[in-house]
This record gives C-alpha cells, sequence and structure tokens, in this order.
C-alpha cells in the first residue's frame, strides 16, 4: 500500500475515533454516577488491554521489547496512561461534560508548541494558522450556544486537571512517534495500556469498596465496555497509527471535530439546534484541520 492510501486511511480512522470521543464524554459522566472513577478507569483499561494482545495473537504479531527501550517506554505509559488517565477522570468527574470537551480541544495547540520548542516537528505558516482555527472554531462553538460552558467557581478544580490532562496528552503524543519507528501502533499500543492497566489497578485497590457494585446498571457496565473497548482499545491502535503516518501535529488536530460532533449528536439524538455562530465555529474547526493537514509552507 502507498503512503497516500495510508494516509487517507489514517484520517478516516481518526474522524471515526472523533465520533467514538465525542460521545465518551457523556458515557463516562454517566457511568461515573454507578462507579468510582478509580475503579472505572481500571476496569475500562484492563478491557483495552487484553482487546489488543487477544488481537496480537490472532495477527501473530508476538514482538520483544529492546532492553534500551524499557525505561523509556515505562515513562511514557506512566505519563499517559497513569497521569494524563487519573487526570482526566477525575477532572471529568468534577466539571461539565462540555467544559472537558473545549478543554482538551487544546491538546492539538499543546502539541503544535511543544514539538516545535523541542524540535520534535517544526510547524510551518499553513499548519500554525491550521492549529489557531481550529482551536477557535471550537471555542466558538462553545461561546455561542444556547448553554455556554460555564468556568465557574463550581467547576474551576475539574477544568483545571483538565487542562493539565491535555498537555500531558501532548507531551505523550510528541514522545510516541520515535517508539512507532520499531513498534506497529497495535504493538506500541498494547504496550502503552498493560503498564495503564496494572498502574490504575494498584491505585483502584482502596477505592473499589465505594461503589456498591450488585447495584451497578448494564448501563453503566454498558459504558465501561464502550470506553474501555472502543474509547481506548480501538482509539490508542488509530491514534498511534495517526502519529505515525501523518504527524503528531495533524493527528492531534482531529481532537477539534470531538465538540463538533458532539453538537451534530445533540441534533440527531436529542432534537437540539445550534445556533448560527455555532456553524460557523463548526465550519471553522473543519477549515483548520484541513490546513494543518495539507498545509506545505
Amino acid at each position: 500500500m502507498d503512503q497516500t492510501k495510508k494516509n487517507l486511511i489514517a484520517d478516516l480512522s481518526l474522524l471515526g475515533i472523533a465520533v467514538v470521543w465525542a460521545l465518551n464524554f457523556t458515557v463516562i459522566k454517566a457511568s461515573l454516577s454507578e462507579i468510582d472513577p478509580y475503579s472505572f478507569n481500571a476496569l475500562r483499561f484492563i478491557l483495552a488491554a487484553v482487546f489488543m494482545w487477544i488481537v496480537i495473537a490472532r495477527k501473530n504479531a508476538w514482538f520483544k521489547i529492546q532492553r534500551s527501550d524499557w525505561k523509556p517506554l515505562i515513562t511514557i505509559g506512566l505519563l499517559g496512561n497513569l497521569l494524563y488517565q487519573w487526570l482526566f477522570i477525575i477532572g471529568i468527574d468534577f466539571t461539565l461534560a462540555a467544559n472537558a470537551a473545549v478543554l482538551l480541544g487544546t491538546i492539538p495547540i499543546w502539541v503544535a508548541l511543544l514539538s516545535h520548542i523541542l524540535s520534535i516537528e517544526f510547524l510551518n505558516r499553513l499548519k500554525g494558522l491550521g492549529v489557531v482555527f481550529a482551536f477557535m472554531g471550537v471555542a466558538g462553538i462553545m461561546v455561542f450556544g444556547k448553554n455556554p460552558i460555564s468556568f465557574g467557581s463550581d467547576t474551576f478544580l475539574g477544568d483545571l486537571l483538565i487542562l493539565i490532562a491535555a498537555v500531558v496528552w501532548a507531551l505523550t503524543t510528541i514522545y510516541s512517534k520515535n517508539f512507532l519507528t520499531r513498534y506497529t501502533p497495535l504493538q506500541f499500543s498494547a504496550i502503552m495500556t498493560s503498564i495503564g492497566a496494572i498502574s490504575l489497578i494498584l491505585i483502584a485497590i482502596p477505592f473499589a469498596g465505594e461503589t456498591e457494585w450488585q447495584e451497578v446498571s448494564i448501563a453503566a457496565w454498558g459504558g465501561v465496555f464502550y470506553s474501555g473497548l472502543l474509547a481506548i482499545g480501538v482509539a490508542y491502535i488509530i491514534w498511534n497509527n495517526g502519529i505515525k503516518n501523518v504527524g503528531a501535529v495533524r493527528t492531534a488536530t482531529y481532537q477539534n471535530l470531538v465538540p463538533v460532533l458532539g453538537l451534530v449528536f445533540g441534533i440527531v439524538l436529542l432534537g437540539e439546534s445550534l445556533q448560527p455562530l455555532q456553524y460557523i465555529g463548526s465550519a471553522i474547526v473543519i477549515f483548520g484541520i484541513i490546513l494543518t493537514r495539507y498545509g506545505k509552507f
């Protein structure tokens, strides 16, 4: 398969993951009303890790980790799958789903800036403009809605944690790229989720008693499976494939589609309506992604 086809598949896959993540905020928020956040996080990572190792077994894609890679891989795994997930799950428990969506929409900004500062992936003018436009569109969608985001004192802690999580995920994305030259996206994702599962289980054990497990509904368990198998299991593979084929900055820009798609789901599934300026914001996001994806100078 030539590189053009690989890039097209990566782009379409990343679009699909944006759909999954757009629904994930609501799914998690609903499940956390019945399952404590630490146990929820551990359960979904166990599912994701098991899923990936099953795929590796079926594909006979076994691999050996180079001795020199163990330390940096564990560091990246703890950064992106322990610290980030802790910040994300606790943050979303203390803020609104809409707040979390727009704050995580800053990930492309952090990826672009940190990549440039660290001399890993340099921005050109069009890509830089694309990142800025995409984030401006996200902000416009949230600010000009009927019920705009609220950054009041009651959500301040959650908002702060989500913003820090965005920076952490940006660093994880940047430092993952080097290892994707030695391990396939599937192999690398399996390593990352396994590190996440082990560390999150250890953290969750003291809190497991806070959940009344016999009272957990089928819907809440469905949220665990959705978030574990799709939002992590499938999504991590696609995300890392995107980093490998189209670069960290272009991959991260798709994060900006998440709040846009959240609005679309509101219209289709809940009968909600967009405000005129929100349509403009959605168009700006898409324009920004196109600039970042295809910018040449």
